[in-house]
């Protein structure tokens, strides 16, 4: 058996009014069309659902539970229309955006909250990975944008700079390389650096390393930067960390910037990256243009 939405929504219309002439007024037809509507749902169902006995219209039990049921199924469908609608005028039906865990997410995600209260109807996923395993997300799982610390450029692909990050070389105070430091009153050497363990984020794709590690055989490897600035905390080794992160720990002398003769600090450079052989919709088009206004 296959329900009639428009049975469905005649059926509404005349609770809602009272009777079938102000139904099939406000549905813009002849009362003869409703009445015949809601008699053709009640022989589909085998069941009566109005009690027409009374001045105005009212639903037996049988009709009150159709009905409940039936308004669900209702609003539903106007949610498809209207979601149909959108989508033919511009809108994605999804937007994957895969962002590097180096980077802040402040901006992303107050630009994902202006997407939801704008009301876009596009299914919005954000992921997270780190070094290499942002581009092979992306690829891997044909995404529409990501925000990288560095990737393999590509004719397909369309890419604008974002503001610098700045990474710093962190201890804890009491770890026995801050004590070498302040002993020795100069910047530690690499060999120095590698007798102690190393605090490292994986690469997400398993496919290589980060190039700003210093080749010690002690390396542990966390989850994020979170659980690594947590690790930094506790004096479990040394390890790059992106100021954002570590500024106020850095202050409250919780770590201290661990001086090294390669340098205590390197910026780099994050890119937004659309792809050129699918152009962004309207969703898309709307979130590159919130992140450029953070830039």
């Amino acid at each position: 058996m296959k329900l009639d939405l428009e049975a469905l929504s005649a059926l509404d219309a005349v609770v809602r009014h009272g009777s079938f002439a102000r139904a099939a007024e406000a549905l813009h037809k002849v009362t003869s069309a409703v009445s015949y509507q809601v008699k053709k749902l009640e022989e589909q169902l085998n069941l009566t659902l109005v009690d027409r006995s009374a001045y105005r219209v009212r639903l037996t039990a049988e009709g009150e539970a159709v009905l409940a049921e039936g308004r669900r199924l209702l609003r539903q469908a106007y949610q498809v229309e209207a979601l149909a609608q959108q989508l033919a005028s511009g809108w994605e039906a999804r937007l994957l955006v895969v962002v590097d865990g180096i980077l802040p997410l402040a901006n992303t995600l107050r630009a994902l909250k202006q997407l939801v209260d704008e009301g876009v109807p596009t299914r919005v996923q954000l992921k997270i990975e780190f070094l290499g395993g942002v581009q092979h997300r992306f690829e891997k799982e044909q995404a529409d944008l990501m925000l990288v610390k560095e990737y393999q450029p590509s004719a397909l692909l369309q890419a604008q700079a974002k503001a610098e990050v700045e990474c710093v070389l962190c201890v804890a105070p009491e770890h026995a390389l801050a004590q070498l430091a302040a002993e020795a009153g100069r910047p530690l050497r690499l060999e120095e650096l590698q007798d102690h363990v190393e605090l490292s984020v994986q690469d997400s794709s398993d496919q290589g390393s980060d190039r700003q590690m210093f080749g010690g055989e002690r390396v542990f490897y966390l989850s994020g930067f979170v659980a690594k600035r947590q690790a930094l905390l506790m004096g479990m080794g040394f390890g790059w960390m992106p100021r954002y992160l570590v500024d106020e720990p850095l202050a409250a002398g919780q770590l201290v910037e661990l001086p090294y003769q390669g340098g205590s600090r390197f910026r780099f450079t994050p890119w937004l990256v659309q792809r050129l052989d699918r152009p962004p919709g309207r969703a898309g088009q709307r979130l590159i243009e919130l992140l450029s206004r953070a830039a």
